[in-house]
């Protein structure tokens, strides 16, 4: 089994984790996020450590989510959390208009996306763009979404992908 709920977490200098019933607030540098736990499992603080605990065995699920949730929350009010995006293709590029991020992936329209509270977008070219937020799970879904307009295809290789990403490509047709 794993044991990462076993695991005793670091706060920073310059973090403070509160805890309200189920309720667990992580501040710091970049901002403030909370999240609700199950209430079987007890969060801690003691000096600079925190340390997740769990009524019995039953709760080990839960335990384990309990202390990478919080784990994620230190990271991302201390350091943030970054996705980066690539569009392939000739006429896919990506352009930041106000509150909107406006697509171009070989439809006959652009896609408008509203960028939601909390991330921020930088496109240094317009086939590049990069995702920033302090909530990991939000970064991961936006781009996700963004992924999702046009997810690159295996024979040519088009489409937008994480700029980590490797695409298996596959053999086209051949003549006979």
């Amino acid at each position: 089994m794993s044991r990462i709920g076993n695991r005793v977490l670091s706060l920073p200098e310059n973090v403070t984790l509160t805890t309200d019933g189920t309720i667990v607030t992580v501040k710091g540098p970049k901002g403030e996020l909370s999240t609700e736990i199950n209430k079987n499992i007890t969060v801690k603080v003691e000096g600079n450590e925190v340390i997740v605990e769990r009524k019995s065995d039953e709760y080990k699920n839960f335990h384990g989510t309990a202390n990478a949730n919080i784990q994620n929350m230190i990271i991302g009010v201390t350091e943030g959390f970054e996705k980066k995006l690539e569009s392939v293709g000739v006429g896919y590029r990506f352009a930041i208009k106000g509150k909107e991020l406006v697509v171009t992936a070989g439809y006959s329209h652009p896609v408008n996306i509203e960028i939601p509270e909390g991330i921020t977008l930088e496109s240094p070219s317009n086939t590049e763009l990069t995702i920033k937020g302090i909530d990991k799970q939000l970064v991961g879904e936006f781009a996700a979404n963004v992924r999702k307009i046009r997810k690159p295809e295996p024979y040519k290789g088009k489409g937008i992908r994480y700029n980590d990403e490797h695409i298996i490509r596959k053999v086209g047709k051949k003549a006979a």
